[in-house]
């Protein structure tokens, strides 16, 4: 069962969540060594996030080694006011697939599981997510991944086009300019 737990390393520029510790065995001659493999999401909550696993013979040193490993592997998504995503994006990985939707302001993280930790440490406070097929945090976390790098900021996506942000956005008839009857 996932669990959740913010740990404070003494850097303050990052925030841990526990999305989940499993035993683990390696079977040897004698019989079996029993181990820890530790899930983590890492994040600044301004818009950098990463998720790492580690392995150990104790909790505490598999717990290191995943925020060691989530801390190397940090993205950057653009941030929508700072709440929130720009679009809505999908994800895939393995046999879990992601939906996340931007989201008004006051609707929370509507998410479950690994996808909550995810969203919490990105900084993002308001968001929709679904997941549909598998329930393996591990390819939860991964699918939510490959939808948030698929992320492009209004700004990203004019200066790709060669248009204004403006033109990229899609003013509504009526703003700003008079309707034809």
């Amino acid at each position: 069962m996932a669990r959740a737990a913010a740990f404070d390393r003494g850097e303050s520029e990052f925030v841990d969540k526990l999305v989940g510790i499993n035993r683990v065995a390696k079977v040897v001659k004698g019989g079996r060594r029993f181990g820890f493999a530790a899930l983590v999401v890492v994040g600044d909550q301004r818009g950098r996030v990463g998720y790492g696993s580690g392995k150990a013979r104790e909790v505490p040193e598999a717990i290191r080694k995943a925020t060691e490993a989530a801390k190397r592997r940090l993205i950057r998504v653009p941030l929508r006011e700072g709440r929130t995503l720009h679009h809505d994006a999908t994800g895939k990985y393995g046999a879990g697939r992601v939906i996340v939707r931007a989201a008004p302001p006051g609707t929370g993280i509507i998410a479950g599981g690994p996808m909550r930790a995810v969203f919490e440490t990105l900084g993002v406070q308001d968001v929709v997510a679904k997941s549909i097929g598998s329930a393996n945090p591990h390819n939860m976390i991964k699918a939510t991944f490959v939808a948030l790098q698929g992320m492009a900021s209004p700004r990203a996506v004019a200066a790709r086009r060669g248009l204004k942000v403006g033109e990229v956005i899609g003013r509504r008839r009526g703003e700003g300019e008079a309707e034809e009857d």
